[in-house]
């Protein structure tokens, strides 16, 4: 099976390091790509999923999370 890919910086290196082990292109693109795919074994991955944890909570007694002020001093922060 042919298969044509776009490697163009990819390939420069692999040329470079086949020739450093005296090795032919052809064989040293197979036994990487073999070396890869037997070191990754296949897992499904369906996605991260993010579970947090739910905690009920009330806002502290006489103050309306909607009035600024009202927070602000409850936190202590200037105006």
């Amino acid at each position: 099976m042919k298969t044509t890919l776009d490697l163009d910086v990819l390939l420069a290196e692999a040329k470079r390091r086949a020739a450093a082990t005296g090795t032919r292109l052809e064989a040293y693109l197979e036994d990487t790509l073999r070396a890869l795919l037997l070191s990754r074994p296949e897992t499904r991955q369906d996605g991260f999923r993010l579970r947090l944890p739910v905690v009920e909570g009330t806002a502290p007694p006489g103050v309306e999370v909607m009035d600024r002020k009202a927070l602000y001093d409850l936190l202590g922060e200037p105006d």
